[in-house]
């Protein structure tokens, strides 16, 4: 299994809980992977897809997990046909938004894991959001696509959410043995510039390993590699909103 958005967002999240942040974690990508790796029931009712689509109150979707600090609003296949229903409604754009300034008084972080393609979804995603954190792996087509997805960025911050940014880009599946992971660094900081974190998340089988187990890598092998790079990753994180004084933060 690859890793990078969901591996990102859950062990993002994890960690944080860890560190007395109180967190919620949102499934907005139809496979429902986020929700699984971090050992929640994705036949929970009701859903994201209630909430988006339902107008369900959000509250009632939350589970607990093993961290008392985090919550996630889990997702299942039938987020899949959202994306048909909300062409028709009414600022479909706001759907999410709506529901999440509801409850964000209740957290200090939100971190929502959209699905890979930029449709209503991630719009409602990217609209509820102050920012978006792009885990980039360090693979030839990691750079495909991400004119398209900074280009819709800039479209969100013009027209839905004008307080919206790039919060930063994190380098994944990085292996310092091959030239073409050392020319994607290189491209993506020659890119983003300073908003590329420091902290570069390493090929690890045992971050691969942990979504089958329903754990995120901290929980699974804390001692690993990928574990501690992401308990560094997040150390930055931190210390970044920190300097710049964001308080609430989503992405």
């Amino acid at each position: 299994m690859e890793y990078g958005k969901t591996t990102t967002a859950i062990n993002l999240s994890t960690i944080l809980a860890k560190k007395n942040k109180k967190t919620l974690m949102i499934d907005c990508d139809p496979q429902g992977n986020a929700t699984s790796g971090i050992g929640a029931d994705k036949d929970k009712e009701p859903s994201i897809y209630d909430v988006i689509i339902n107008n369900e109150d959000i509250e009632k979707t939350l589970q607990k997990t093993r961290n008392n600090n985090l919550k996630i609003c889990s997702s299942n296949i039938n987020l899949a046909g959202a994306e048909v229903e909300l062409v028709d409604m009414e600022n479909r754009e706001y759907k999410l938004k709506n529901k999440i300034d509801e409850i964000k008084d209740k957290f200090d972080y939100i971190v929502i894991d959209c699905p890979p393609s930029l449709g209503l979804l991630t719009l409602n995603a990217f609209t509820a959001s102050n920012s978006v954190l792009i885990p980039l792996q360090c693979e030839y087509y990691a750079l495909e696509g991400l004119g398209q997805l900074i280009n819709t960025v800039n479209l969100v911050k013009k027209h839905l959410n004008t307080g919206f940014e790039v919060e930063g880009a994190l380098l994944t599946m990085y292996d310092s043995r091959t030239n073409l992971s050392n020319q994607v660094v290189k491209e993506v900081k020659d890119y983003f510039g300073d908003k590329v974190y420091k902290t570069v998340i390493p090929r690890n089988v045992r971050l691969s390993e942990a979504p089958s187990y329903g754990m995120p890598i901290i929980d699974y092998d804390p001692r690993s590699k990928g574990a501690r790079c992401y308990e560094k990753f997040v150390k930055e994180f931190l210390k970044i909103n920190e300097m710049q004084n964001k308080g609430k933060h989503m992405m």
